[in-house]
């Protein structure tokens, strides 16, 4: 059992994660057209010329690399992997279906500390059960403060494979592993297939960003990184293979770059304290083990 709650169906990361969908700026640009058309004249509707709507539909749409987003990806990867320590605040927004149809939206908040090569803490409060991941080079430790429950496992020497052990064995996935990634770059690079400049926002994170889109394998993305210190503050995804479109953001605040960390800030005295249970997936109970043949003198069973 694993005791780190993870979002309903949320099984990848979020470059991976926060993923895409319609086309970013459709709502901005539609916004603007309503405020530019108070007050105007009325206007008889232009109708496009005989075809033109379904041609350009046809068309299909060139995946394209503009060096300019590109080098905004690879500044904001160059300055997060640069950092010794870093501290940050993650909101993360995602929608899963309701019974109705329309999507609910459920949000979490995490208080990511790291210290390179092989540290980090992930302290969840909520919404929904809170959780904590320790991981100190030595050992993962994911603890159930409400139910006092601890979970913990040998682990290997770096961040990034702690992070894939943690995923493998216990399903602990936290959806801004593109932000604590050794290479952030590169994990964005593997697969991308689009990128695109957007332009600049300065309502998002309390300071002046840059918007940039990419597509990546089969997750669309749009981010917003900051024009001066280069660093995300928000992150919007789509799964293009996702039939529903369901969105996943995340928002980042509370960014702190090279801080001095205490030695003891990657350990719980009340995780080592709590009840121990399997350092195992949540649904391992529910997988049934792979079958045997019976053997030559034993009869089948059906199961």
């Amino acid at each position: 059992m694993s005791v780190t709650r993870q979002a309903p169906g949320a099984e990848r990361p979020l470059a991976a994660v926060l993923t895409r969908r319609s086309r970013p700026g459709c709502g901005l640009l539609l916004l603007l057209g309503l405020l530019a058309s108070v007050g105007a004249p009325a206007q008889q509707p232009v109708s496009p010329p005989a075809g033109t709507e379904s041609e350009a539909a046809a068309q299909p749409v060139k995946p394209v690399l503009e060096s300019r987003a590109i080098d905004l990806l690879k500044a904001s990867s160059s300055r997060l992997a640069a950092a010794r320590t870093m501290s940050f605040t993650a909101v993360v927004s995602y929608e899963n279906p309701s019974r109705l149809g329309p999507p609910l939206v459920y949000t979490t908040k995490s208080e990511v500390l790291l210290q390179r090569p092989d540290k980090l803490r992930v302290i969840t409060p909520g919404d929904g059960p809170a959780s904590e991941f320790y991981y100190d080079g030595k050992t993962i430790t994911a603890y159930s403060p409400a139910e006092n429950l601890v979970a913990a496992a040998e682990a290997p020497p770096t961040i990034d494979a702690a992070l894939e052990q943690a995923y493998h064995d216990a399903a602990i996935y936290f959806p801004f592993t593109d932000m604590i990634v050794a290479d952030p770059y590169k994990d964005i690079a593997d697969g991308l297939t689009t990128a695109f400049y957007i332009g600049q926002s300065s309502v998002v994170g309390g300071t002046t960003t840059d918007m940039v889109a990419y597509v990546s394998d089969d997750t669309f993305v749009q981010i917003w990184i900051g024009a001066d210190d280069k660093l995300p503050r928000r992150a919007r995804a789509v799964f293009l293979n996702d039939p529903s479109q369901l969105r996943h953001e995340a928002e980042f605040s509370d960014w702190r770059l090279d801080l001095a960390v205490p030695a003891d800030a990657f350990t719980s005295p009340k995780a080592a304290s709590a009840a121990r249970i399997p350092f195992a997936r949540p649904d391992a109970g529910l997988i049934a083990p792979e079958a045997s043949p019976p053997a030559k003198d034993e009869p089948s069973k059906t199961p």
